[in-house]
């Protein structure tokens, strides 16, 4: 249940659709005796769209998520696992094109597969299932699989989890899949914006990890550079509030054990 109201709640609160739903409602109050209202949301969406597109607000939210964890240099002598969470491939997309279509966050994989090469005799673990709130039938792992044999890996090494449908999940279903040894040195592959939140769930569920961020979106400082892009602004908006909100719904739930996980 807690899956399906995470997705209706953030279909809702995606700064995109709210901004849709807010300018249909003062469109829709123009034509009532509550036009002043209707009126006053109207100039109060062109304020926040303004905002939105000279603003990097979006980098704001996302720069101390990825500044959360370091960079793992140098690398660990011994690895004994490696686990990489989805969200690099779009499994819909691969199934009807009959080839890997990859996202914005290849990076995953790309690193996996680089570690994997490294560490010969590392365990090897892809989580992911299907985020789609309508489409469990195909799984990321079904075109993840096809595209790490691009970069070269032997998928024989990798233990696929493919029944995750968000991060939470992967982290219960991944460690009942491998059952980690106490002082085994596992790495966690993930976008470094999503990695506090990964990290929190993955300790919460028993993992020792070693955070591996990759996927940066930002260059580690906080500047001012306006510039003019409503459709970026917004989804850079998105990508951080969701993260932010990940947190806090995970740490309300009793999920993790700090609302903003860091090293320890």
């Amino acid at each position: 249940m807690s899956f399906i109201l995470s997705k209706i709640f953030w279909f809702l609160a995606q700064p995109g659709n709210l901004f849709f739903i807010v300018f249909i409602i003062a469109i829709g109050l123009l034509w009532t005796r509550w036009r002043r209202l209707g009126r006053r949301l109207l100039v109060a969406l062109l304020a926040f769209g303004i905002v939105v597109a000279v603003l990097p607000l979006g980098q704001w939210l996302i720069l101390p998520l990825e500044n959360r964890f370091p960079q793992l240099k140098p690398l660990p002598n011994r690895v004994d696992g490696i686990v990489v969470l989805g969200g690099a491939v779009n499994q819909f997309v691969s199934r009807a094109r009959g080839q890997p279509a990859v996202g914005g966050s290849a990076e995953r994989l790309v690193a996996f597969a680089e570690l994997a090469r490294k560490y010969p005799a590392a365990n090897l673990v892809f989580s992911g299932g299907s985020g789609n709130l309508f489409r469990q039938d195909i799984k990321e792992a079904e075109a993840a699989g096809a595209f790490l044999k691009q970069l070269g890996l032997d998928t024989a090494r990798v233990r696929f989890e493919a029944r995750a449908r968000n991060t939470y999940e992967s982290a219960v279903n991944a460690y009942a899949l491998v059952r980690p040894k106490p002082g085994a040195v596992w790495l966690l592959i993930t976008s470094a914006r999503h990695m506090p939140r990964a990290y929190g769930l993955y300790r919460a569920a028993g993992w020792r990890i070693v955070p591996y961020p990759v996927d940066y979106a930002t260059d580690g400082y906080f500047r001012l550079r306006l510039r003019f892009n409503f459709a970026g602004g917004l989804g850079g908006l998105g990508a951080g509030l969701k993260e932010w909100i990940g947190l806090t719904y995970s740490y309300a739930s009793g999920r993790t054990a700090r609302w903003l996980p860091g090293p320890e």
